[in-house]
């Protein structure tokens, strides 16, 4: 126990020390192992029977098929089970107040230390006849399946599992049975404390990842493409064993733009181009640590000769970005849904004359996580579904904004500011993980004596 402390504790120990490093320290394959199945045995034994109790499930079964996981089941596997084993059937029964959630697996094997095996074949060869066995012994009131038309997340429950098991029920605990979307949802975008203190440090590497990349060290203008950027990212990602939850994407707006930048609407991916001194570059990028996923979105100058900073317009629409952050946080309220801060943020925003798309999301487990949804890029009137959810406390949103700002220093350009941090909505308000995005980055780095 004294080791999964110490592992877990690393990450802030090193907090002093980062200032130091390009990159925060990263933990080998088998000491991160040691962190994520210390930290799920604590979100199972303090944070499952809360949600449970909250939503009224006292019996969730969770059936998964190797190779075809539902999602929340592989955010309860040992860190070293790539994937189920054969069927692996989870059932956590909470057993009142004060006296926990019992874990079991109804599976051949025992669930790592986590859950205990409750299945023998060679006295019940039928899987799905134990299964209804031990929810006989139990009895429970409300039994939650991970079915769901609004989430994916939440839909795990294939179709041939579902009538497997709904064949083997009696009738009167097929009366039992419901949908435990909601359960799965807020299992999947809760944060522990200690999860969040660890995300401080994961934010940190993705936000010296790009400061890295967008810098004299991997780019020469008139030289370096976009594209050459990207894949940097991709292959430095690679090199420090973290993974990229998906593709990074770098672009370019100018005042000159070459073919195919200022005209591509917002759905199209930029096309490959040259970086030049002037530009203003944008990168959006998200890696995986530790089972948690960032997706950050920040913005660059590359100065021309005899420049020392990005020239003052640039400034101020770095700003008008930066107020958008505020306008759409300071909406966040637990209870709430997406769809009222969305409504709530676009109201203020054109109060104050800001050109907005807000199009944020929960962030954990899942890159686009479970949970509210505050927009879509091409639904700003509100989303269906999703946008319906209400606001919790202690989870973590990606902050997903942009403002439409003209340029009269580019011939009236419309440049859009496009940003993205990571913010958690804690009792005492938002607070930005690692902070967020106010000045540009420049590039080449500028010593602060040239300033001056």
């Amino acid at each position: 126990m004294k080791k999964f402390l110490l592992l877990l504790l690393l990450p802030l120990l090193t907090t002093a020390q980062t200032k130091a490093q390009e990159i925060p320290n990263i933990l080998p394959l088998r000491d991160r192992a040691a962190v994520e199945d210390a930290l799920l045995q604590e979100r199972l034994e303090k944070l499952l029977p809360g949600l449970m109790r909250r939503e009224g499930i006292d019996m969730w079964v969770i059936v998964a098929r190797e190779y075809n996981e539902d999602p929340v089941a592989k955010t309860m596997l040992p860190a070293t089970w790539l994937a189920a084993r054969r069927r692996t059937i989870m059932l956590f029964h909470d057993k009142g107040t004060g006296k926990g959630v019992e874990k079991l697996a109804v599976a051949r094997y025992d669930i790592g230390n986590l859950m205990k095996g409750a299945w023998a074949p060679e006295q019940e060869p039928n899987q799905w006849k134990r299964l209804v066995q031990l929810i006989a012994e139990r009895n429970p009131k409300k039994i939650g399946l991970n079915y769901s038309p609004t989430y994916a997340h939440a839909d795990g429950l294939t179709k041939a599992e579902y009538d497997s098991l709904i064949h083997y029920l009696p009738a009167a605990h097929k009366k039992a049975v419901v949908s435990a979307e909601r359960l799965a949802v807020d299992w999947l975008q809760t944060r522990t404390e200690r999860e969040l203190d660890i995300y401080e440090q994961i934010s940190r590497m993705g936000h010296k990842i790009i400061a890295e990349g967008f810098s004299e060290k991997v780019i020469q203008p008139g030289v370096t493409t976009t594209e050459d950027v990207m894949w940097w990212y991709r292959e430095r990602i690679a090199d420090l064993k973290l993974d990229a939850w998906f593709h990074p994407t770098v672009d370019v707006q100018r005042a000159n733009p070459g073919a195919g930048d200022s005209q591509r609407s917002f759905s199209q991916r930029p096309g490959v181009e040259v970086i030049m001194p002037g530009d203003l570059l944008h990168v959006d990028l998200g890696i995986t640590y530790l089972g948690l996923n960032t997706d950050v979105q920040q913005l660059a100058y590359v100065l021309k000769p005899g420049e020392a900073e990005a020239p003052a317009y640039l400034r101020k629409a770095l700003a008008t970005g930066n107020r958008l952050q505020d306008i759409l946080t300071s909406k966040f309220k637990e209870g709430k849904t997406g769809n009222q801060v969305l409504k709530e943020a676009l109201a203020q925003a054109q109060k104050e004359k800001i050109i907005a798309s807000i199009y944020s999301h929960p962030i954990g487990y899942h890159g686009h996580g479970a949970g509210p949804a505050i927009g879509m890029w091409d639904m700003q009137q509100g989303v269906p579904g999703t946008g319906d959810y209400p606001l919790r406390h202690n989870t973590a949103y990606a902050i997903e904004l942009n403002a439409k700002v003209n340029l009269p220093e580019w011939n009236n350009k419309e440049i859009r500011v496009m940003l993205e941090e990571q913010a958690v909505l804690t009792p005492n308000g938002v607070r930005y993980i690692d902070g967020r995005q106010k000045e540009l980055l420049l590039i080449p780095r500028v010593a602060t004596h040239l300033k001056q």
